[in-house]
């Protein structure tokens, strides 16, 4: 029996297309601290918010995500071509066609808008705003030495939303208090390691006038306030435990992540850019992945972070 033509049209095939078009294994570093982050605001009730909230946040995560990736790629499909290192992605490589990635983005967008619609008033008057914010980081590059706080601010927009998803707008002082220490502890993770993985495009960036602190500063400064934003991080998530009133999950997890810190800024600095990826991915999917096990551990225990 002869093989199946090759035009047949492959589910499985045109799943792992799309999701590699918009890398949805790199879904790993913004969901956990929306989880993390529902799970402190559905704390009354061991950090379940019901199966309808839980449902709409992971659709609005998905949705967010899908949507800030089609812009991306979209918006940057020129310079990828001429990078040796992205030439490969699906809109250079003609895998997938401009029409259809427009139509993803169009489509993923209406529905993060959709999911918030049915989560709570709050978080549908926010979400054209959201959108604007996480679509917007892909064209700071052309703009800004800053592109990696716009960044920042963009993954921090997952916990706050989740938050607000639980509670709309019945949040106390002190969740504000959290949600905000939370938001600027995610910024300065995303700085820090978007830093070490903008060194592996320094050289094209530099010539074809693409900015960034690796640009601006050189590659040595720029690691030095990586470095530095991930020591004031370790402070944030710290304090953070503390408003939270976390303890012993907490305080074992914050020490991993600080392991796994350190351990990203030293392959940063004393191996080659090959092992970047290394940094990029794994150490920052455990450091998330550990935030949301702790988390979870504390809240679902009823544990509590006391100095006394």
């Amino acid at each position: 029996m002869s093989a199946a033509p090759s035009s047949i049209f492959n589910p499985l095939s045109s799943l792992k297309k799309w999701g590699g078009f918009v890398r949805f294994s790199h879904t790993i570093f913004a969901l956990p601290f929306a989880l993390a982050a529902m799970l402190i605001a559905a704390r009354e009730n061991r950090g379940w918010p019901g199966w309808k909230t839980f449902l709409l946040i992971l659709a609005a995560m998905v949705c967010a995500r899908t949507c800030a990736m089609a812009f991306n790629r979209i918006a940057d499909r020129k310079f990828d071509a001429l990078n040796p290192r992205t030439a490969s992605r699906h809109l250079p490589a003609g895998s997938v066609s401009l029409a259809s990635a427009v139509l993803l983005c169009g489509v993923s967008g209406a529905g993060l808008v959709a999911a918030s619609y049915f989560l709570n008033p709050l978080c549908f008057w926010l979400s054209p705003v959201a959108l604007v914010v996480i679509c917007f980081y892909s064209l700071t590059k052309r703009f800004t030495d800053y592109t990696h706080v716009f960044l920042g601010v963009a993954l921090a927009l997952a916990p706050v939303g989740a938050w607000l998803a639980v509670k709309g707008a019945e949040v106390s002082p002190l969740e504000i208090l959290q949600m905000l220490t939370l938001a600027v502890a995610v910024v300065l993770w995303l700085v820090g390691f978007d830093i070490i993985y903008a060194l592996q495009d320094y050289e094209f960036d530099k010539s074809h006038g693409l900015r960034s602190l690796v640009v601006a500063w050189g590659p040595k400064n720029a690691l030095a306030a990586a470095f530095l934003a991930h020591l004031i991080l370790c402070g944030l998530l710290f304090g953070f435990g503390f408003l939270c009133r976390f303890k012993l999950a907490y305080l074992i997890g914050w020490f991993i992540i600080a392991g796994c810190l350190m351990m990203e800024h030293w392959i940063a600095r004393r191996r080659s850019l090959n092992w970047i990826n290394l940094a990029f991915f794994r150490l920052n999917a455990v450091v998330s992945m550990v935030f949301l096990a702790v988390v979870a551990a504390e809240v679902i225990f009823k544990g509590g972070f006391r100095l006394r």
